[in-house]
């Protein structure tokens, strides 16, 4: 049992209503009282206080049933919105989402350049305008969650991103200075896991996340929770070192992951093979769909490399769930395959292996679903799309 004073027992309940709320769409106060344990008394004033706020709503659910028609709860949908940013080398992605975790709107704008200042004055530009868009809305733009590719430490500053040279970099105040908007900065790969936990494996305890793209990272969830290591770096998978003495890192070493394993590694050695300048995912999908020799080998001994680093890590954490996020494999119709293929070792465990479903999306809207729990100030969160 729960003890401590008062209002942090209020607290508790309230958060713990929320994510019912949220897990179950629409739920009668009845039912609320069942599932959490608490008295319906309580369950009416919380009730009571949330509708006060705005931030749910009453509907009278029809039934065939003699007796009163129950009333349901459920989410107030236009009470705010959040905003999830996806900074990644070459575009900036932005979802802006209601608090029910639905997108409302998804824009890409191309970066061709690693300038802080260049980037943070449009960063800043396109935040206010997503608010002045949300104004209308009773907490209007109620957050913002921005993934970086590279490490951030626990006290959210930027510590390096290898891909635009920063260090050191206080983003997260350079833009509440300017924007007055909640902002929280976060390991995109972090996000990532998040969204997967979120919208996809609400049961999963134990889920690991591999984001394969301009680099490589890894996102722990661990008994439901974000694994970050005492500073905040934990996850920093791609410059696991699979090769001595390999192919040079911008890390300063050699060998890593991420050289052998990432898509822009394969992206970059494929278009040196086949001399040409930039390939597509819709070009390799066609050269591996025709069996294009120089393809199919590169494909081949891409995922070997691959599932090298994936023994690794399910040796290191024993995962429930491995979800591998990348556009690469999820146009290759026996990737899944011909990994679980590689994993031979009789001592690596894990229940599943699957491509993430959501792609590309997963960090936005794992950052609108953080957003969203920041907001709510709620310890579990179920969302769907």
């Amino acid at each position: 049992m729960i003890t401590g004073d008062a209002a942090y027992i209020k607290k508790l309940n309230r958060s713990l209503i929320i994510s019912k709320i949220f897990e179950h769409g629409m739920i009668s106060r009845a039912d609320l009282a069942k599932i959490t344990g608490l008295n319906k008394a309580t369950i009416s004033v919380q009730a009571a206080d949330l509708l006060a706020e705005d931030l749910i709503i009453e509907t009278q659910q029809d039934h065939k049933n003699l007796g009163r028609r129950p009333i349901m709860l459920s989410i107030n949908q236009q009470a705010g919105f959040v905003l999830g940013i996806d900074l990644d080398k070459h575009s900036v992605t932005f979802a802006l989402a209601n608090i029910s975790g639905l997108p409302v709107q998804t824009d890409t704008i191309h970066l061709d350049t690693s300038d802080y200042d260049v980037i943070l004055g449009m960063l800043i530009k396109q935040i206010n305008a997503y608010k002045q868009q949300c104004s209308e809305a009773r907490y209007g733009l109620s957050g913002v969650v921005i993934g970086i590719h590279g490490i951030v430490n626990n006290d959210e500053m930027i510590y390096f991103v290898p891909q635009h040279g920063w260090h050191n970099k206080n983003l997260k105040d350079d833009l509440q200075t300017q924007t007055s908007v909640s902002i929280y900065i976060e390991n995109n790969a972090n996000l990532c896991s998040f969204a997967e936990k979120v919208y996809q494996h609400h049961q999963s305890e134990n889920l690991l996340s591999i984001s394969l793209y301009s680099g490589i990272g890894l996102g722990i969830m661990v008994n439901g929770d974000a694994l970050k290591g005492h500073h905040g770096y934990a996850g920093e998978i791609g410059h696991m070192i699979i090769v001595p003495d390999g192919i040079p890192c911008s890390c300063g070493n050699f060998g890593c992951w991420e050289q052998y394993a990432s898509e822009s590694s394969f992206m970059k050695q494929l278009s040196e093979k086949q001399n040409t300048p930039e390939l597509s995912y819709d070009d390799i999908q066609k050269l591996i769909r025709g069996q294009e020799p120089i393809t199919c080998e590169q494909m081949k001994q891409y995922i070997k490399y691959l599932s090298i680093g994936l023994n690794n890590i399910i040796n290191l954490y024993n995962p429930e769930i491995l979800v591998i996020n990348s556009e690469l494999l999820r146009n290759y119709q026996d990737a899944v395959a011909e990994i679980k293929n590689h994993l031979t070792s009789t001592i690596s465990h894990y229940c599943e292996l699957r491509v993430s479903e959501l792609g590309n999306k997963a960090c936005v809207m794992g950052a609108c679903a953080f957003a969203i729990k920041k907001f709510l100030n709620v310890s579990i969160i179920c969302l769907s799309l």
